[in-house]
C-alpha cells in the first residue's frame, strides 16, 4: 500500500526537476485559478452547481464540495508531492466530470475571439495529471522521502 500511495517513480534528477515545475505550476493554477474561487462564491454557485447523471443522489452542494475538495486539496497535495498519484488521479477524473459531464455538448476546442464554453481548458488540464499519474512526482517530492525502494539505484 505504501508503494502504491508514495511511489515517487524516477529518481533522476533532470527528469524530476521537470515533474517538479509541472507539479507545482499545474498544482498552483488549479488551486488559484478554479478551487480559491470556487470557496469565495461558494454561497452564489451552490444551488446551480453541475450534478453529473451517474450519481443516484441530485445534490448540488455535494457535488460542488467534492469539486472544492479535489481542486483545493488534490492540488496542495500535487504541489508538495504528497500521494501524488492518486491526488493527480482525483484531479483527472474531476477534470474528465467537467469535460464530458458538464461541458459534454460543447465544442472541443475554442473557435473564435469570444470566450466560448469549451472542452479544451478540462482537456488543457487533463493532459499534464495523467503525465504525473504515470510518472509520479519525481525525486524533488515528500514522496520520495516517505518511500524509499531499497533495490533502486540512486544516482
Amino acid at each position: 500500500m505504501k508503494k502504491f500511495l508514495f511511489d515517487c517513480g524516477t529518481r533522476d534528477a533532470t527528469a524530476s526537476f521537470g515533474i517538479l515545475t509541472l507539479r507545482v505550476m499545474l498544482g498552483l493554477m488549479m488551486l488559484i485559478g478554479h478551487g480559491i474561487p470556487k470557496i469565495r462564491n461558494y454561497t452564489t454557485i451552490k444551488e446551480f452547481f453541475y450534478v453529473p447523471d451517474f450519481l443516484p443522489v441530485s445534490w448540488a452542494p455535494a457535488c460542488l464540495m467534492a469539486c472544492i475538495s479535489a481542486e483545493v486539496g488534490a492540488s496542495l497535495l500535487i504541489i508538495l508531492g504528497i500521494a501524488t498519484r492518486p491526488a493527480a488521479f482525483i484531479l483527472a477524473f474531476s477534470m474528465v466530470v467537467a469535460a464530458f459531464g458538464k461541458l459534454g455538448s460543447t465544442p472541443w476546442f475554442v473557435s473564435g475571439p469570444t470566450l466560448v464554453e469549451s472542452k479544451e481548458l478540462s482537456l488543457m488540464y487533463l493532459i499534464p495529471l495523467i503525465t504525473i499519474i504515470l510518472a509520479g512526482a519525481g525525486n524533488f517530492s515528500l514522496d520520495s522521502l516517505i518511500y524509499r525502494d531499497p533495490k533502486r539505484r540512486r544516482w
